[in-house]
């Protein structure tokens, strides 16, 4: 074997690693999730005399969330058929419209936080808010965290273009961040569509 064939079969072998070790994650995550449902499951109905989502969620302003959240994980999905294109330019554009969706996303989220907060209704005032918190919030975090990986990620695209290397990054975040659209699908149902109308 070549010392060039000896190296195509290690970065292959690499690559496979990478992204077993980022299923293991995603896997992960989903368990984390998982049990921050099951918290809320068990304390939606603890609302020690204070308000239910009845009385707090607007379903229009989560419907904002929500279309904002989708259309991001669409344009991300155009940003990596730009970059399997070799197209760093376009797939720069998409990820930027990612970015500012994201952005969007978070803000209406941190605002509906520092609303109830306002109102009285933070964490520490039922079982139903501190789970309601934890839940939303940990899915704020992770949306926090793939901006920070898009602003990491952009410059360098800028810099060297679509490489090999960045490209795999790419398909990591594509697949992260519809991930968390998928957990924002199971939020928005559970938590603010039968809050609301149970």
């Amino acid at each position: 074997m070549t010392k060039a064939a000896h190296l195509a079969l290690l970065e292959h072998d690499n690559a496979d690693k990478t992204l077993f070790g980022f299923w293991v994650y995603i896997m992960t995550d989903c368990i984390l999730f998982a049990s921050l449902f099951a918290v809320y499951a068990v304390l939606h109905g603890s609302t020690f005399s204070g308000p239910s989502g009845r009385e707090l969620f607007s379903l229009p302003y989560v419907l904002t969330e929500t279309l904002l959240l989708l259309t991001s994980s669409y344009t991300v999905g155009l940003g990596l058929l730009a970059a399997r294109r070799k197209d760093a330019q376009t797939t720069v554009v998409w990820l930027l419209v990612t970015a500012l969706l994201g952005a969007a996303f978070l803000f209406l989220e941190t605002t509906e936080f520092r609303h109830l907060a306002a109102e009285g209704n933070s964490w520490r005032r039922s079982g139903f808010l501190s789970s309601f918190f934890a839940l939303v919030g940990t899915h704020g975090l992770h949306i926090t965290i793939g901006l920070l990986w898009l602003g990491v990620m952009l410059p360098r695209l800028l810099k060297k273009g679509i490489t090999d290397i960045s490209a795999k990054r790419l398909e990591l975040f594509s697949l992260f961040w519809h991930f968390l659209d998928i957990i924002w699908i199971f939020i928005f149902t559970i938590v603010y569509l039968m809050g609301a109308i149970s």
